[in-house]
């Protein structure tokens, strides 16, 4: 069924067959299944050697996906002629109860507000060309004692900080005794320890097969730890500073250690920044965006930064806002920069796929072990959907993962049912059934079969 163990054969060397064989019939059933996606929901949905028992042994196996995820990338997606760009985020997964394994509190976008569940760090690489991002790799994030208390203290300090407005306040300057440091020399928080360990092992994955030049991370990440520590990898980070940064022009005067020029102001940027203009007509009135390109420094900062910023004015209400995106490559134009960044939001597309279809949001397990089969077999179905979609797309060019599990509905109706005839059917029985059954539910039915009556 849709070649799916075919597709499996070349991960042979990284895996043994019977484990392959129990991936290809779970990845058969969660393609056809409807409902949740669980242990037993699978288990239903299942052919033969697909039972509760064996689909449990799956889940409780210590499966290689760093090599998995990547060897298929390799063998099925991956285009020599592509420009991929390397874009990391963090996926937040909600659940109740206190067993799962590396539950915590983590800040969720959809929310605005940190809530109780999982969080995995996911690495994709994205097709400049194509604009479409495959899973490579994801590591959950489980948060030592230490870490936690560290956040805790950190907490009660910003609170007590913030509960005191009479208290006398510090003397300005450098605390006495204190030296100056470069700012290149940083103590990675444990955050960027986790992602700096898996960075290491993907890029000596990569190595000989895919070239990076950029790490393209959200606007948490615009901060000088990341990027040294993104540097330390030898690549160029891209990201996003606060719309309110202190950014200065490079230093142009006549002092040996002169650093920073005039400051800028965002409601009157310099005129020699501005490299574009452009006008559109929205439902809140017509909106002019200018864009800005230059060279900055940040105090915060130990190299200048490659800064485009984009301002926003509503002609008619004249309010203004300001998107500032950086990268600490000093040659990329501005147009890719932005184009890049804008590219990070294809990992997005991945969250969303493997949380609607492919059970991020449905397992229930809460050991180790199964936690992370589930969460990366989730992500390994991203990238094995895309492959079955791209052959298909060729005669449908819209054809989505609900037509592709529509189909695989329609396939699996239709093998029930020639199995219950009391007579072997007609040769074009299957394709006319085929074609009847896999229409239901699609949302871009094919083109018209001279066969399907």
């Amino acid at each position: 069924m849709l070649e799916i163990l075919a597709l499996l054969t070349g991960l042979e060397p990284h895996w043994n067959k019977t484990g392959l064989r129990r991936l290809s019939r779970i990845a058969q059933a969660m393609l056809a299944m409807s409902g949740r996606v669980t242990m037993l929901g699978i288990s239903r949905w299942t052919e033969a050697g697909g039972s509760y028992r064996s689909v449990q042994r799956f889940f409780n196996t210590v499966i290689p996906w760093a090599s998995l995820l990547w060897v298929f990338f390799c063998q099925q997606c991956y285009r020599r002629e592509e420009t991929y760009l390397l874009v990391g985020d963090e996926v937040v997964v909600t659940k109740s109860g206190t067993q799962t394994h590396g539950l915590d509190r983590f800040f969720s976008s959809l929310y605005d507000k940190p809530v109780p569940g999982l969080a995995f760090f996911t690495l994709s690489l994205v097709a400049v060309t194509e604009g479409q991002a495959y899973p490579v790799s994801v590591e959950q994030v489980v948060r030592t004692a230490e870490e936690k208390a560290a956040m805790a203290t950190a907490k009660a300090a910003k609170a007590a900080k913030k509960g005191t407005n009479d208290a006398p306040r510090s003397r300005g300057g450098r605390p006495k005794g204190r030296k100056t440091q470069p700012k290149d020399q940083v103590t990675l928080t444990a955050e960027l320890q986790r992602i700096s360990a898996t960075l290491t092992a993907l890029l000596a994955r990569m190595a000989g097969w895919v070239t990076v030049k950029y790490l393209v991370l959200d606007g948490h990440f615009g901060n000088n730890k990341t990027l040294c520590m993104v540097r330390q990898h030898h690549l160029h980070l891209i990201s996003k500073l606060r719309a309110d940064s202190a950014l200065h022009q490079p230093y142009t005067g006549a002092h040996p250690r002169g650093k920073y020029g005039a400051r800028l102001d965002y409601h009157a940027l310099p005129a020699d920044w501005l490299i574009q203009q452009t006008t559109t007509r929205q439902r809140e009135g017509t909106i002019q965006t200018h864009w800005y390109h230059g060279t900055a420094v940040h105090a915060q900062f130990a190299h200048p930064l490659n800064v485009v910023i984009l301002e926003k004015i509503n002609l008619r209400t004249q309010a203004r806002a300001h998107v500032i995106l950086f990268s600490s490559d000093l040659t990329l134009a501005a147009t890719d920069l932005v184009d890049d960044y804008r590219l990070r939001f294809q990992i997005e597309f991945n969250f969303r796929d493997a949380k609607q279809f492919w059970g991020l949001e449905d397992f229930m397990s809460v050991k180790p072990t199964p936690v992370t089969n589930a969460a990366n077999l989730a992500f390994f179905m991203v990238s094995l959907s895309h492959s079955l979609l791209k052959p298909r797309r060729l005669s449908q060019p819209d054809a989505s993962i609900l037509d592709l599990k529509a189909y695989a509905r329609g396939y699996r109706y239709v093998t029930e049912l020639i199995d219950l005839l009391p007579q072997k059917p007609t040769p074009g029985f299957w394709t006319q059934a085929l074609n009847r059954f896999a229409n239901l539910g699609r949302i871009h039915p094919p083109p018209s079969h001279p066969n399907s009556a």
